[in-house]
C-alpha cells in the first residue's frame, strides 16, 4: 500500500514539474516587435500571444482594440478588430442575408485587414448554445468559409 501511495505521489510530482515547460511561450523575435512598431507606431497596451504559426499582438489604438498577426520573421499577415452590425457594409449584410445562416443569431463581427489592401469580415453566428460557426466573407459579400466553432 505504501508503494502505491509513494508511486502515485512521485507520478504527480513528475507531472507537475514537466507540464509548465510545455506551456512556455517562445521569445518574441526582435523582428516581430519592430514590425509592430513600424506598422502601428501609436499602439498602446501591447501584449503578445504565441499562436504557433504566428505571433499575435493585442493592442489598443485610438480607443479601439486590435489583434495583429506576424510571422516569426516580422512579416505582417493580418489585423482584425471587432465592429458593430451597423458598421457592416451593405454587400456583407446582403451576402449574409442570402446565406443559409441568415436566420442564425449574430454574435460577434470582426473586420480583417489583409496584405494588398484586401478586407474580409468574420461573423460569429449561433443557432443554439451548441451550434456556432465562424463565417468568413470577402469585401464583395461572398461567403468564403463556414467553420464550426468549438466551446
Amino acid at each position: 500500500m505504501k508503494k502505491l501511495i509513494f508511486g502515485s505521489l512521485l507520478f504527480a510530482l513528475t507531472f507537475l514539474l514537466t507540464v509548465p515547460s510545455f506551456a512556455q511561450i517562445r521569445k518574441i523575435p526582435a523582428e516581430v516587435t519592430q514590425a509592430l512598431k513600424d506598422k502601428y507606431p501609436n499602439a498602446d497596451n501591447v501584449s503578445w500571444k504565441d499562436k504557433l504559426t504566428a505571433f499575435a499582438a493585442i493592442f489598443e489604438m485610438n480607443n479601439e482594440k486590435y489583434e495583429a498577426r506576424f510571422t516569426d520573421k516580422g512579416v505582417w499577415k493580418s489585423t482584425e478588430k471587432q465592429i458593430e452590425e451597423n458598421d457592416l457594409p451593405a454587400e456583407i449584410k446582403d451576402g449574409f442575408g442570402k446565406s443559409k445562416y441568415a436566420d442564425w443569431e449574430l454574435k460577434n463581427i470582426y473586420l480583417i485587414q489583409l496584405p494588398e489592401d484586401a478586407t474580409q469580415y468574420r461573423i460569429l453566428v449561433a443557432k443554439s448554445d451548441i451550434q456556432k460557426k465562424n463565417l468568413l466573407f470577402n469585401s464583395d459579400g461572398k461567403l468564403l468559409k463556414d467553420n464550426l466553432t468549438l466551446k
